[in-house]
């Protein structure tokens, strides 16, 4: 289930880790135009300012605040890896689904985290394993979504949906999604599959321009082991992880995919409600939104 929790810091000024993409001029500019309020309310104790790195600072801290947009916040889940600390985003990028608080906003939002005045909430993050003939290949962590990608020279694909340990079904299609709830509103969305509420505990399997009208999203628990398999696949079919190319898929594969041990925690502020998000981000009844 998910687990939502509120937070009362004991310090007089909850430390915070500063996470920015800085190598980006645009995002540099309007962090440095930022932290002298971020300054006025909490103790930064570390700065990162390569979100692309690995290497997450064993420094002790409240929560981070993260200043870019959802991709900024898809990379700081990942570089936390197993140590996932709450988090909260200032968004600096387009859409903003993740990276909720707008930068005009921050003065307001700041006492509200010095105070203690938010709830943490997890999200399901999901584990993915490459085995190749019965070895493990690679491992990662999924926030968003694993996909599995036709790729050149873009034939269509034959994917094997196995739930645990029983072949469920063979998908025809350009590629298959195997979502979280965060990562609903992501590519998952694009290809026609159903939204889900962030906190809830499931997964939505979505196949990829399907070649049969009777192929549709589903929708089940994440409890479940999902392995998928491609007996067939094109030259370039490849694993495809929060966007990010993970390998080449053979014959010999089988990617399996279930809950992680780690969570992805998300701090919420109050007056910020999930169908307000969907309203104002995914012009959910109007047009989509852009920053």
């Amino acid at each position: 289930m998910s687990k939502t929790s509120s937070f009362k810091s004991s310090n007089a000024r909850p430390r915070a880790i500063l996470l920015a993409d800085r190598d980006r001029p645009e995002i540099r500019e309007r962090a440095d135009d930022l932290r002298p309020t971020i300054d006025a309310h909490l103790d930064v104790v570390a700065e990162i300012d390569d979100i692309s790195g690995e290497e997450f600072p064993e420094v002790e801290a409240e929560f981070g605040i993260v200043l870019g947009g959802d991709g900024s916040m898809l990379r700081t889940a990942h570089m936390m890896g197993y140590r996932q600390l709450p988090v909260i985003g200032v968004n600096l990028g387009h859409l903003g689904f993740l990276a909720g608080i707008q930068p005009e906003d921050l003065a307001e939002v700041l006492p509200c985290l010095a105070c203690g005045e938010y709830e943490i909430v997890s999200h399901l993050i999901l584990e993915c394993v490459v085995l190749r003939g019965g070895k493990e290949l690679c491992r990662t962590l999924a926030l968003n979504e694993a996909a599995v990608m036709a790729g050149p020279p873009f034939a269509m694909l034959a994917v094997q949906l196995y739930v645990d340990g029983e072949l469920a079904t063979t998908y025809s299609c350009d590629g298959l999604i195997v979502s979280t709830p965060v990562g609903s509103t992501a590519h998952n969305l694009s290809a026609g599959g159903p939204i889900l509420r962030k906190a809830l505990q499931a997964v939505v399997v979505s196949p990829i321009s399907p070649h049969t009208l009777t192929n549709r999203p589903v929708v089940d628990s994440a409890d479940r082991v999902y392995e998928l398999a491609v007996p067939n696949p094109n030259e370039g079919t490849t694993l495809v992880v929060d966007g990010k190319v993970v390998c080449q898929i053979t014959a010999d594969d089988r990617i399996r995919v279930e809950r992680s041990k780690a969570e992805f925690q998300l701090i919420e502020i109050s007056g910020r409600g999930y169908y307000r998000t969907l309203r104002e981000k995914l012009g959910w009844g109007g047009r989509l939104k852009l920053k």
